[in-house]
């Protein structure tokens, strides 16, 4: 069974900088949940943050860049917490593959989690098309990562890979 690895917080859990989940609501989830699919995963928590914490968002580029040292993911007081958003991405990508997971649902806006659009750096609320660290580092190892907001085109990658699957699987 291909495995879906799942922003903690979209499952309801309180593990958002400002302690809150960012609970989402979907039939697809409900299904692949029931089917023993997911894998909740935070990012952030598991690099070491706590709950709450201070908001971040990364100066200077995008998730690669950050990965390739070209960025930094900092707070609005100018702390760098770079190398905890690095920790949390590498840990997200062992969990994925420990589980063979070959989708992720991540949390779209965050450093660490977003596939579309990113914060801009400048704590003014203002977005950019970007994709956070740990997305990144999952898409570099072939895992697609979808938002929140992209759970049917998720749902259909699912099946195709299910159907490649079943396809070139023998059956005894």
């Amino acid at each position: 069974m291909i495995r879906v690895l799942v922003s903690a917080c979209l499952l309801g859990e309180r593990v958002r900088y400002n302690g809150a989940a960012a609970t989402a609501t979907s039939d697809v989830l409900s299904r692949w949940e029931a089917e023993g699919r997911l894998v909740r995963f935070c990012p952030e928590v598991a690099g070491g943050f706590g709950v709450p914490r201070p908001a971040a968002e990364i100066d200077g580029g995008g998730g690669a860049d950050v990965l390739d040292g070209r960025a930094r993911v900092v707070t609005q007081a100018g702390a760098d917490v770079t190398n905890g958003f690095i920790t949390g991405a590498r840990l997200a990508l062992d969990t994925a593959l420990a589980h063979a997971v070959r989708i992720a649902i991540l949390k779209d806006g965050s450093p660490s989690c977003a596939s579309e659009s990113i914060y801009d750096g400048s704590f003014e609320g203002r977005r950019r098309t970007g994709q956070g660290v740990t997305t990144t580092l999952l898409e570099r190892h072939g895992i697609r990562v979808f938002s929140e907001q992209r759970l049917d085109e998720a749902a259909t990658y699912l099946l195709e890979l299910e159907r490649l699957v079943d396809h070139v699987t023998p059956r005894h």
